[in-house]
C-alpha cells in the first residue's frame, strides 16, 4: 500500500510538470506571426495550450527517462505526439464528425474560431509534429530521427488511429461485437499511447526486438485508458470531463459498457492494469512512474 501512495505523489507532481513543459513548448513552437497567418496560430495555441491530461508525452518522457535520455530531447518527442492528440481532437469535434461544442471545459476550436480554421489548424499540428521529430535538436542521428517518424506516423494513419476513428464512424448504429470494438479501439485510441512508449525507448536506443515488454506494457494500457473512457461516458460527472457524455450511447454505438456492463468492464480494466504492471517486472525502479501511470488510467475521474 505504501508504495501506491508513493506513486501516487510522483505521478500527480510529474502530471502537473509535464503540463507545464508541453504548454512551455507548445509557446515556443507556435510564435505568432505579425502577418495574415496570426489567426492560424492563435487557433493552434488555443488548442495545444492549457488543456488535456498530457499522458501521451509523459509516456514518452518516462520511458525515455528509464534509459537515460536528456529530457529535453524526450520533451520535443512528447509535444510532437500531442501535436498529433492534439489535431485529431479539433477535428474530431468538427461537426462533420462528432460535432461536438465543448472541449477541456471550454468551446472547441471551429466554436471559437469557424471551421475552416479549425481544419487548418488540425493540419498545422500534424505537420508540426512531424517537423519538430525531424529536427536535429530531437537527435543528433538521422537513424533516431527517421525511426520516430515512422512510429508516429503509423500509429497516425489508416493504421493506427485514423484507421479507428473511421471504424468508429462507421459503428453508428452498427452491431460491433467485443472482438470489433477492441480492435476498434487499438487503433483508435491504443495506438498512440503504443507510439508514445515506442518514441521513448527509440529514443533510448533500445533494439527492436528488446521492447516487446514495452509494447505488451502499451497495449494493456492502451485498452484499460478506453475501457475507464467508456465507463467515464457512462457515469462520468460532464464538469470534471470538460466535455458533454453519454454521446455514444445517444448515438447507438457499441462500447464496453454496453457490451460488458458497467461492473465487468471495471474488472476487466483492472485486470489489464495489473497485467501491464506485470510486463514491467524486468525493470526496477525507474519504472514506477510507468507503473503509476497504469493506476491512474483507471482511477482517473476526469
Amino acid at each position: 500500500m505504501a508504495l501506491v501512495e508513493v506513486n501516487k505523489d510522483i505521478l500527480a507532481e510529474e502530471l502537473l510538470r509535464i503540463q507545464g513543459e508541453v504548454d512551455s513548448g507548445f509557446d515556443t513552437f507556435l510564435p505568432v506571426p505579425e502577418d495574415s497567418r496570426a489567426r492560424l496560430v492563435e487557433a493552434m495555441r488555443y488548442a495545444a495550450i492549457g488543456g488535456g491530461k498530457r499522458v501521451r508525452p509523459l509516456l514518452v518522457v518516462a520511458t525515455a527517462e528509464m534509459f537515460g535520455v536528456n529530457r529535453p530531447a524526450a520533451l520535443r518527442a512528447a509535444c510532437a505526439i500531442e501535436a498529433i492528440h492534439v489535431y485529431s481532437l479539433i477535428h474530431d469535434d468538427l461537426p462533420c464528425m462528432d460535432d461536438d461544442d465543448l472541449r477541456h471545459g471550454k468551446p472547441t476550436l471551429h466554436k471559437k474560431y469557424d471551421e475552416a480554421t479549425a481544419v487548418l489548424a488540425g493540419d498545422s499540428l500534424h505537420a508540426l509534429a512531424f517537423e519538430i521529430l525531424s529536427a536535429t535538436e530531437t537527435s543528433g542521428d538521422p537513424f533516431t530521427r527517421a525511426e520516430l517518424v515512422s512510429v508516429l506516423a503509423t500509429a497516425s494513419g489508416m493504421d493506427g488511429m485514423a484507421g479507428g476513428q473511421m471504424m468508429d464512424i462507421e459503428a453508428d448504429g452498427a452491431d460491433y461485437d467485443l472482438h470489433t470494438v477492441t480492435r476498434l479501439q487499438k487503433l483508435k485510441t491504443g495506438a498512440l499511447l503504443g507510439a508514445a512508449v515506442e518514441m521513448g525507448a527509440v529514443l533510448g536506443k533500445v533494439a527492436p526486438e528488446g521492447r516487446a515488454h514495452l509494447r505488451n506494457y502499451a497495449r494493456d494500457i492502451g485498452l484499460a485508458f478506453q475501457i475507464a473512457d467508456d465507463l467515464l461516458d457512462h457515469e462520468g460527472d460532464e464538469d470534471k470531463a470538460g466535455k458533454a457524455l453519454r454521446k455514444d450511447e445517444g448515438q447507438g454505438k457499441q462500447t464496453f459498457v454496453s457490451l460488458m456492463g458497467a461492473d465487468k468492464a471495471r474488472g476487466q480494466a483492472h485486470a489489464l492494469v495489473d497485467q501491464a504492471i506485470g510486463h514491467l517486472s524486468s525493470q526496477g525502479e525507474e519504472a514506477d512512474l510507468l507503473r503509476a501511470l497504469a493506476r491512474f488510467v483507471v482511477e482517473r475521474d476526469w
